[in-house]
């Protein structure tokens, strides 16, 4: 599972991890198997962020806190999308904060102070940073607590044990509403058969 990077799990290695790494770059979301139940990750959609020799990094896109950016940040409310929320991004370093926000269509957000390209029109945006500077640049943001992290090898181990899905994001994942299920709307999306999966029940012991 996403892990703390101070807790190293195994190395795994092999022309598996290769072919497997291929599948996942920035940009990719990895959509929770029906099968892994647990809690933690249980019908998450992940959002890559980076993927390279040195592990993997992303934020869950559907798991909404409790708590309003009003709250913590109130700087950046109105550049949040509805519902205003911090989202749990993951596990490791809930008490730091990090924010995608969305390009809007048309515009060129190169060289833009306070933005790092993700992919397309996602980028990572600095806290630091003045809100209203990129009020004209941006659709939206999303600021998550925390994030889900994975060192060598592990995000590769779980790929082959099938506890992942893994798709293309569409910037609406990011910002969506409060009435979308992320995770059926991911999977309605991609080939057959794995829209069959977006009505799979929450709990399959009330089937």
């Amino acid at each position: 599972m996403p892990h703390d990077p101070e807790h190293q799990g195994p190395e795994y290695g092999g022309p598996d991890d290769t072919v497997s790494a291929n599948r996942i770059r920035a940009g990719s979301v990895l959509v929770a198997s029906t099968t892994l139940t647990e809690p933690t990750f249980r019908r998450t959609v992940i959002y890559i962020i980076e993927h390279n020799d040195a592990g993997s990094l992303g934020v869950v896109v559907n798991r909404m806190s409790q708590t309003a950016v009003h709250n913590l940040l109130p700087r950046w409310t109105d550049l949040s999308a509805s519902p205003r929320a911090v989202f749990i991004g993951g596990p490791v370093k809930q008490d730091a904060a990090l924010c995608l926000g969305v390009v809007r269509r048309g515009v060129d957000a190169t060289g833009v102070s306070g933005l790092r390209p993700v992919d397309g029109r996602v980028v990572l945006v600095d806290l630091d940073a003045d809100p209203e500077e990129l009020a004209d640049v941006l659709d939206g943001l999303r600021i998550f607590a925390g994030y889900s992290g994975w060192g060598i090898g592990q995000l590769e181990d779980e790929l082959r044990r099938d506890s992942w899905l893994v798709g293309s994001a569409l910037p609406g994942d990011l910002l969506a509403s409060a009435q979308t299920d992320v995770f059926a709307s991911v999977l309605r999306r991609q080939p057959w058969p794995l829209p069959l999966l977006a009505t799979h029940p929450v709990d399959v012991d009330r089937n």
